[in-house]
């Protein structure tokens, strides 16, 4: 639940940054964020709260990297590919969905345990990418061997 919150909030908030034209601005914001979740993980915690952090962290981290690439590739429009191939969350009428290019899916609230993360690179978005496009032409998808 705090990962899908954060995720939501940030596709809010580069939302507006990329049609206020304030990407950059909105990156420093993103690293003094960062710099104080930093902070809060190396704090006295439970167990539980730390590996929430951490994972926190993992996904704060890629949503840096996204943005830095919009900036790199001068972004300014919220229909640019480079945004929308973006895993991003949306709360609309009760529900939380998930959207990426012209896919769409109602968020079903899976939970994959308090686990650490797998940090997330540029091939792993390209995963994420096909598989969301193979689900919504109804295909499925399988790591390979």
């Amino acid at each position: 639940i705090v990962v899908a919150g954060s995720q939501t909030f940030w596709t809010t908030q580069v939302s507006e940054a990329l049609e206020k034209k304030e990407i950059v601005k909105y990156h420093k914001q993103q690293l003094h964020e960062l710099d104080e979740l930093r902070e809060l993980v190396r704090g006295e915690l439970t167990d539980n709260a730390r590996e929430t952090l951490k994972a926190l962290i993992v996904i704060e981290v890629h949503a840096r990297d996204v943005v830095i690439n919009l900036i790199d590739e001068k972004v300014m429009n919220v229909n640019d590919f480079e945004w929308i191939s973006q895993l991003r969350y949306y709360w609309n009428e009760d529900h939380l969905y998930i959207r990426a290019v012209n896919a769409e899916f109602r968020y079903g609230y899976e939970y994959l345990g308090n686990t650490p993360r797998l940090v997330i690179t540029p091939l792993t978005d390209r995963c994420y990418l096909t598989l969301t496009g193979a689900l919504h032409l109804k295909f499925g998808g399988a790591p390979g061997n």
